[in-house]
């Protein structure tokens, strides 16, 4: 078991969500999660560490079935609030899902592993219940940003003091140590610290300045079964016409005569 969000940090955690500056990161968070995941109507979505719903938000009216899942009773009571019955919501941990296998189309994992105890089980569970996409979300420790957070817990008690920082490289290491080398894509926003507005808002969602891998935020996708596109072929083969009685017809076999035909029949 990870660390497990108390009634302090839920709070502290929604009060951060009520500043403007803090939803326009968010925002671009979940706009990077969105475009890479594209879930349609009809599909099913587990969010794996939902705490207060944040990351469920962007998907509610849009006929997708929503499930959310945390360790942490009074993260999900804010999370039932926020989100009412639109979304099926359980007490559970990330290393020991309570979900059949692919249960859902996408898994996600949306700044959740810097908590739990064991990532590496962590994304094993996502990959067991997910059938399609499994989207993992962390926060770069490449980035400013992660730097930031690391000198001002130096200084001062924050929750990220008891978050571990991850690379796009070992999440992708720990991943394909759980489906092998399947497809795996990634992108990053929150280029430069503090909150971006204006113009740098309108670049943070360029997708040439995403491909930067020292964004504070980091989107990875990978499908744990691949996936293979096919196209019928058409069969060449010559038509037989109608014989004449007692005619012998070339079969797709061979000339297989009806001596040996029989012969089987009999054995």
């Amino acid at each position: 078991m990870g660390y497990v969000f108390d009634f302090k940090d839920a709070l502290n955690y929604e009060r951060w969500l009520s500043e403007e500056k803090n939803r326009v990161v968010v925002e671009l968070e979940t706009r990077l999660m969105q475009s890479m995941i594209k879930p349609v109507c009809g599909e099913r979505l587990l969010d794996i560490g939902c705490g207060t719903g944040a990351s469920l938000k962007p998907f509610l009216n849009k006929g997708i079935d929503l499930t959310g899942i945390d360790p942490s009773p009074y993260m999900l009571d804010i999370a039932q609030i926020n989100l009412g019955h639109r979304v099926d919501l359980h007490r559970g941990f990330s290393e020991d899902l309570p979900y059949d296998d692919n249960a859902f189309n996408h898994a996600v994992l949306f700044l959740t592993l810097e908590f739990t105890e064991d990532p590496v089980k962590a994304i094993a569970e996502a990959c067991r219940v997910a059938k399609d996409t499994v989207f993992i979300g962390v926060l770069n420790r490449y980035s400013m940003n992660a730097v930031q957070l690391r000198v001002r817990g130096l200084f001062r008690e924050s929750i990220f003091n008891r978050a571990r920082f991850f690379s796009i490289g070992q999440v992708r290491r720990m991943l394909f140590q759980q489906i092998g080398r399947t497809p795996f894509y990634w992108q990053t926003v929150l280029q430069l610290p503090g909150s971006p507005k204006g113009f740098i808002h309108r670049l943070e969602s360029n997708r040439y300045v995403q491909k930067s891998p020292f964004g504070a935020f980091a989107g990875m996708i990978s499908m744990p079964v691949p996936r293979f596109t096919t196209k019928p072929l058409a069969l060449k083969h010559r038509i037989n016409h109608a014989a004449a009685s007692g005619e012998r017809v070339a079969s797709c076999a061979g000339d297989y005569n009806n001596e040996h035909l029989n012969e089987n029949l009999e054995n």
